[in-house]
């Protein structure tokens, strides 16, 4: 090395994702809708219109998401990956989501309690409550695993709300009533989707890794993967997009694009269906499904995708996690 030369310093890599954003006040009912959005998807403002999530991949891929509705919406929006360096630190930003979660966690214990202490009650007009206590359970459930899919940091609250919740499932077990499984009929021929090469987004999340297990697995064995950039791909001939914006089979309303995969092609397996519930609960982080084995799955898919930069690599990895899954999900079924 030539003496007094200096070698540059790697850059450091950003430990966050920041969202800036200017939504029109007409029509109104945008900015809500796009504030409940970023709240769900766990976002936490650090000024008016600037929002803040852990930079992973999930997150990038959710705030994209978000970014879309905005444009379409008529607003603009704008996405960063950043490190402060003055202003507020990293710690100051970590306790900004611990407050946000300890919020909702406190909100758990409080509904928890409260439906505990209405079991206790013999009285006439606590007849009623105990009859609607399954439905209140499930909502409590659902509201425990959003959340806890958006705690990054461990915030103080979460064993408490756990434990108030297991306590009231374990009296209630005995005459909780199954979920009604609902199986769309068949609207396209898995046939006609053979020898194609599917295309989606790089840098492939949950929702991307379970299509494509579900495409090679179930649709067609000899399926060609193809990642480009997320916006500005042309198909070619024999070509399929997924995933990704203008794709043949993308989210659809309040359905991540596994579910629509399965919908349209008329799947009926039990266990295809609780993976959907699954990858729905992750992808869109709206607990609808409550599915107790979504933290777990979710952690498993943040590490193979912290791992592996390369999208082949995550496939194969999620590929064997997903039918794992599916063979404890058919032998549970039966």
């Amino acid at each position: 090395m030539a003496e007094g030369l200096s070698v540059p310093r790697p850059a450091p890599t950003p430990r966050w994702l920041v969202l800036f954003h200017q939504i029109p006040p007409v029509p109104a009912y945008l900015r809500v809708k796009i504030g409940r959005r970023l709240q769900g998807l766990g976002a936490v403002a650090i000024k008016n219109s600037v929002y803040a999530l852990p930079c992973t991949e999930g997150a990038r891929e959710d705030l994209a998401w978000a970014i879309r509705e905005i444009v379409e919406g008529g607003g603009e929006a704008a996405l960063c990956e950043a490190r402060f360096v003055e202003g507020l630190s990293d710690e100051q930003i970590e306790a900004l989501f611990q407050d946000a979660r300890a919020r909702d966690y406190k909100r758990t214990i409080e509904q928890a309690r409260a439906l505990a202490a209405s079991l206790g009650r013999r009285t006439p007009r606590s007849a009623g409550a105990r009859s609607r206590a399954p439905a209140r359970l499930r909502r409590l459930e659902s509201q425990l695993a959003a959340t806890a899919a958006i705690d990054f940091f461990e915030a103080p609250g979460r064993e408490v709300a756990e434990g108030l919740v297991a306590a009231i499932g374990n009296r209630l077990r005995a005459t909780a009533e199954p979920r009604a499984d609902e199986s769309p009929g068949v609207s396209l021929d898995p046939s006609t989707l053979q020898g194609r090469t599917w295309v989606t987004r790089r840098g492939v999340h949950v929702d991307r890794i379970a299509s494509a297990w579900l495409i090679r697995h179930f649709i067609d064995p000899e399926a060609r993967f193809e990642f480009v950039p997320a916006r500005g791909y042309a198909p070619r001939s024999g070509e399929i997009r997924f995933d990704m914006y203008e794709a043949e089979f993308t989210h659809d309303g309040d359905r991540c694009t596994y579910e629509v995969l399965l919908d349209r092609l008329g799947f009926k397996d039990a266990a295809l269906r609780a993976i959907g519930e699954i990858v729905h609960d992750l992808d869109l982080k709206d607990a609808k499904f409550g599915r107790p084995e979504a933290t777990g799955i979710g952690r498993l898919i943040d590490g193979l995708a912290a791992a592996e930069r390369d999208d082949e690599k995550r496939l194969a990895r999620g590929f064997a996690l997903l039918g794992d899954l599916y063979a404890a999900l058919r032998r549970k079924s039966k």
